[in-house]
């Protein structure tokens, strides 16, 4: 293997030495724990540590780096303590997930390393998000970012690289080609001959590395972040490398033909190393033995710190609580009396402008809502009063711009990601539901995102730009979701969910948009997020509800002047007030729960369920649900008018009545 030392002092080349020899010995160790059974399991990096630890010994410290499972190199040239590594593996609560997840799904802002999930792909767009908000900060900074070959299959690979090219976005994303994703070699992944290849057509430059070259990849990245900090700009850099055992080690590698072991064998990056440090007189066999004692022995002293510490015991309430950034909402009263009548969009406008004002860390993001303001017209002027770089388009990436949202929060920053309807989250879903909802739980990041979701039926739209999907993401712990049904609640709760850190999904129903107003405060107020809102007192029947069911509502009440509904408007469905329900179930004893969702598996169900436990004694009745058909949403207003549950609403209140 050739080696160019260039300028590099002896002291150097000798820390990184020591740098790639700790990782080694810290997997030989593993290897015999895991045989032990003191380790569930262990992804191994044998051979191709130089990539990990050539790259990230070549930036500064603060600098942002997102490993993967192979890149235990990272965590060791960043100093990790080794007993809290160890414990991570172990799964003990002096780990950074307190023995919620394993091996290097973790991160570390004390040390700049964001860990991975096991999807692998929306990490790229995370450090998309770091490296934005080092940009808007005007600070000169990259981010590194990892991939495995096979990884770079997923669709997150190409939205991550696709905004960071559009975007000017200073990312080095690190390709780990090994020839194999588990155990589908390259020519079964893609068609391709490299991964440079790919850079040209981002607009992105490439570069090709042996990636067993521990100085050339560490003058390679040294040589590129300090370019990429004058001239922001992603780069992809693809290290040729391979691994010397199994995608995990219970998975072997009986798949591999030997002579391919054989070959990368005789270009191990830590013996080749060493025997060149040797041979250029800048260590002794002395010095290497010397070397390896005292990494053995920092090695056993973490090992057996993490050994003495105890599993973790189950507290069901820091469970719970850990699912979210504690935060204790203060609901904001508006500053005078002033009032203006706004319909339900000018009020989700107001607040957005409002919120921008006075959050300067706030940016928006969103397809077509920059110059054009959006397709509903919400952001219109909000370029020339923020400016493009807190008000941005986007390509149509949704899952990259979700991630980008997640990295953001890690650097300090609130972001609104905006849907162009609902029904497009589908492609962003991954990011939500195991990125942003997991993030706190999982090793403390909170994700301060507001997903805002323009969504419902009645405008003959078709079953993709109607859907009612809350119910996907109320089955998630880690989110919020609120749904307002006025003009009042839609401003209170988008400044309450941006102000909020933890992730939110806003809820706002097409139909009222431009069909409904109401006189609002001019100045920016909140509503407390899990609060329901009693809008019609009634003895007879409560119907319960959210969005455009509590317009139904009203208007079923208007219709059956005899009959006293109390209508509970929910307005936060995640959490939801069970306070407020519990009063309206026992001051009428009759219960409909009306949703414009479908019937099986909506939110409905939940909430009857728990009635049903917990209110029994206070019912003259079952309780009843009514929501739209177990079908997609139909296109033909006829059909439509049949799928949404507004027709049924009066049969069952009659049935309910008469029980």
């Amino acid at each position: 293997m050739n080696y160019n030392r260039k300028e590099y002092s002896e002291d150097e080349l000798i820390s990184l030495y020591r740098a790639i020899l700790k990782p080694r010995m810290i997997e030989e160790r593993m290897l015999v724990l895991l045989r032990q059974g003191k380790v569930s399991k262990w992804f191994s990096g044998i051979g191709q540590e130089a990539i990990s630890v050539g790259s990230a010994m070549a930036l500064e410290q603060d600098e942002y780096i997102l490993p993967l499972h192979r890149n235990l190199g990272v965590f060791t040239s960043r100093n990790v303590p080794l007993d809290r590594l160890f414990a991570q593996f172990q799964g003990k609560k002096t780990g950074f997930t307190k023995g919620r997840d394993r091996s290097f799904h973790f991160g570390s802002n004390e040390h700049h390393i964001v860990g991975m999930i096991s999807h692998l792909g929306p990490q790229l767009a995370v450090a998309d998000g770091i490296a934005l908000s080092d940009l808007l900060d005007k600070k000169e900074k990259v981010t590194l970012v990892y991939s495995g070959d096979g990884g770079a299959s997923e669709g997150d690979f190409h939205e991550a690289l696709n905004v960071a090219a559009v975007w000017g976005l200073p990312v080095i994303f690190m390709i780990e080609n090994n020839g194999y994703g588990l155990s589908t070699p390259s020519n079964e992944q893609f068609k391709f001959k490299q991964f440079i290849d790919k850079g040209p057509a981002y607009g992105m430059d490439a570069l090709q590395i042996d990636g067993n070259n521990l100085l050339e990849v560490y003058d390679t990245v040294r040589q590129t972040a300090a370019s990429m900090r004058k001239n922001p700009r992603p780069v992809l850099i693809e290290a040729m490398t391979f691994r010397m055992r199994g995608h995990e080690e219970a998975s072997g590698t009986k798949y591999v033909p030997q002579e391919l072991f054989e070959k990368w064998a005789k270009k191990d990056p830590v013996e080749n190393y060493e025997k060149f440090l040797l041979d250029e007189l800048v260590l002794t066999q002395k010095a290497v033995e010397s070397i390896r004692e005292e990494l053995k022995a920092e090695i056993e002293e973490g090992l057996q710190t993490a050994f003495a510490t105890p599993m973790p015991v189950a507290d069901r309430q820091e469970e719970i609580a850990d699912m979210y950034k504690p935060y204790v909402q203060q609901p904001v009263a508006p500053a005078s009396s002033a009032k203006t009548e706004k319909r339900f969009v000018d009020a989700i406008s107001d607040g957005l402008r409002q919120s921008m004002e006075r959050y300067p860390e706030l940016v928006l993001m969103g397809q077509d809502i920059a110059e054009y303001g959006g397709v509903f017209k919400i952001t219109e002027g909000f370029v020339d009063k923020f400016g493009k770089e807190r008000v941005r388009n986007t390509p149509l990436c949704e899952s990259a711009i979700l991630g980008i949202g997640l990295g953001m929060s890690v650097k300090g920053k609130k972001s609104m990601v905006e849907m162009q309807f609902a029904d497009f989250v589908s492609v962003g879903f991954n990011q939500i539901v195991n990125n942003l909802a997991k993030s706190h739980y999982r090793w403390g990041q909170h994700a301060d995102v507001v997903v805002r979701m323009p969504t419902g039926a009645g405008t003959a739209a078709g079953p993709f730009h109607s859907q009612s999907n809350e119910a996907w993401f109320f089955h998630t712990p880690g989110l919020k979701v609120v749904y307002p049904s006025s003009p009042y609640d839609a401003k209170g709760l988008l400044n309450a969910a941006i102000e909020d850190p933890n992730p939110v999904m806003y809820f706002e129903h097409k139909l009222l948009y431009r069909s409904i107003s109401q006189d609002i405060p001019d100045d920016y107020y909140t509503i407390e997020i899990g609060k329901a809102k009693t809008v019609a007192e009634g003895e007879d029947l409560s119907i319960i509800t959210y969005g455009m069911g509590v317009h139904w509502a009203k208007q079923l009440q208007q219709e059956m002047p005899g009959t006293s509904i109390e209508i509970l408007d929910l307005r936060s469905l995640l959490p939801w007030d069970k306070e407020a329900v519990r009063n309206t179930v026992a001051k009428t004893g009759r219960v409909i729960i009306l949703h414009e969702d479908t019937l099986t598996g909506g939110i409905g169900g939940e909430i009857a369920a728990w009635i049903g436990e917990n209110c029994f004694e206070h019912l003259d009745g079952p309780v009843a649900r009514v929501a739209s058909l177990d079908t997609a949403i139909p296109f033909a207003p006829p059909l439509e008018a049949e799928f949404l549950p507004k027709q049924r609403l009066r049969e069952k209140v009659e049935a309910i009545l008469a029980y």
